[in-house]
């Protein structure tokens, strides 16, 4: 019989081995709870019921959320992503989007110099731009 701490390398994959799982099965466990606070269609009393359920049997309660609640999980990953997206595009659209005060009174100023604007139209645009 091959036990894996009789060869060296075998017992450095097995160790390997054991710390990815339990890395793992940590990274679920928190991904649950954090799931368990996010979801907005569980009331208070559920919510609290599954946190004990998932800390004091953690290994049945994981199982259990994850039969129960798994595509729910899927989706509501899927609608944060899709909303941290959007706002990452408004955001980069609203940065390089914007003009500097200077190319606006410019912009101001040529329209000004080819008769499209009176000097009226133009006083009031450079006090909107410059406030």
């Amino acid at each position: 019989m091959i036990v894996g701490y009789d060869y060296p390398i075998l017992g450095f994959f097995w160790s390997m081995l054991i710390i990815f799982l339990w890395v793992a099965w940590l990274m679920l466990l928190f991904h649950i709870i954090f799931d368990i606070f996010r979801n907005h269609e569980m009331s208070g009393v559920s919510k609290a019921l599954w946190l004990i359920f998932v800390v004091i049997l953690p290994f049945l309660g994981v199982l259990v959320y994850m039969i129960a609640h798994g595509s729910d999980m899927a989706l509501r990953a899927g609608q944060d992503a899709q909303q941290q997206q959007q706002a990452m595009d408004s955001y980069i659209r609203q940065t390089a989007g914007s003009t500097s005060t200077a190319d606006e009174l410019s912009k101001l100023a040529a329209l000004k110099n080819d008769g499209v604007i009176t000097d009226a139209e133009f006083a009031a645009q450079k006090a909107k731009i410059l406030s």
